[in-house]
């Protein structure tokens, strides 16, 4: 029996897969649900829309393994995971503070709880608080560090939002009770990968232009190299035998001549595929182009349009 779907994302995520879900689901083996005891793991957790879904819809899923080079997105997991309810009366809290504030009030209430946040000196429950408080009250939702790898992201200005979500809390606290959470290099998630182990793979985007780089996400830039090193690795986990899914940004949609991705997957199975842009300070900048999708499976044709 399929459960119904309760758990999301508890925080808002440049890159959400929500309305990749459906594309995913196509890609995946054709007899995914009939195998037992499958071991789902994500190198790139980000803001685990991708992750809630798969694990409440096959329950033939009986591990998973998450991990992010983001401390203060995995303390968040493990602290709902762990805590739920000291978390949730926290937000309560500060929800309660927060909203009866004049826009004034709520921006120094802002910038007082970022500098507490920068700290990086508070306990897991705070820290988790804060990280969702700035969440879902920063410009756009955004989560950018300097090089320092301090919270840099300005005030924004929402009229009513929900910082406590205790319903989404607690439904994820229940879905987390089977995953692993790590903290640090996405090869580092072999080690747990097990016979029936399928990856999906969402790593910081290779930017179309110098400007639309999001990749400050950690202080430390995920560069070609990187993307190289991905993609060796994800030659390495086809010769073990284990099936995966990549998405990336189709650099040769911005520029024909550029073969970065073809070259790197040439052996793989690279489809193109419509995409709609959100994030862009500029209007006009946002739209329609193609991103990638890459498996070592066979895919039929996949048309969908996906929310950056």
């Amino acid at each position: 029996m399929k459960m119904n779907i309760k758990a999301k994302p508890f925080v808002k995520w440049v890159g959400g897969k929500t309305q990749l879900i459906g594309s995913i689901q196509k890609a995946l083996p054709y007899n995914f649900a009939e195998i037992k005891d499958v071991t789902y793991v994500e190198p790139f957790v980000g803001g685990g829309a991708v992750l809630f879904w798969i694990l409440q819809q096959y329950p033939n899923i009986t591990k998973a393994v998450i991990n992010d080079i983001n401390p203060d997105l995995t303390t968040a997991y493990k602290t709902i995971k762990e805590s739920p309810s000291e978390l949730v009366e926290l937000l309560q809290l500060i929800q309660d503070e927060y909203l009866p504030l004049s826009e004034d009030k709520r921006k120094k209430y802002y910038l007082d709880k970022r500098e507490r946040f920068n700290t990086q000196s508070l306990d897991r429950v705070e820290n988790t608080a804060l990280f969702i408080f700035l969440n879902r009250t920063c410009f756009n939702g955004l989560y950018r560090v300097n090089s320092k790898g301090l919270f840099n992201v300005p005030f924004g200005r929402y009229a009513n939002p929900k910082i406590c979500d205790r319903d989404t809390i607690f439904a994820d606290s229940v879905i987390l009770q089977k995953v692993q959470i790590m903290t640090g290099d996405f090869e580092e998630t072999l080690k747990y990968a097990k016979y029936n182990s399928f990856f999906y793979f969402d790593p910081p985007y290779k930017p179309l232009s110098e400007t639309s780089s999001f990749n400050s996400y950690t202080k430390e830039d995920f560069n070609d190299y990187e993307q190289i090193r991905l993609g060796d690795f994800c030659k390495k986990i086809d010769l073990l035998g284990h099936n995966f899914i990549l998405s990336n940004s189709d650099v040769k949609g911005k520029n024909p001549k550029d073969n970065f991705f073809d070259d790197l997957y040439q052996q793989f199975s690279i489809k193109r595929v419509f995409a709609t842009r959100m994030v862009n300070a500029n209007a006009n900048k946002r739209g329609k182009l193609t991103e990638l999708l890459i498996t070592n499976q066979l895919l039929e044709e996949l048309n969908y349009v996906r929310a950056i």
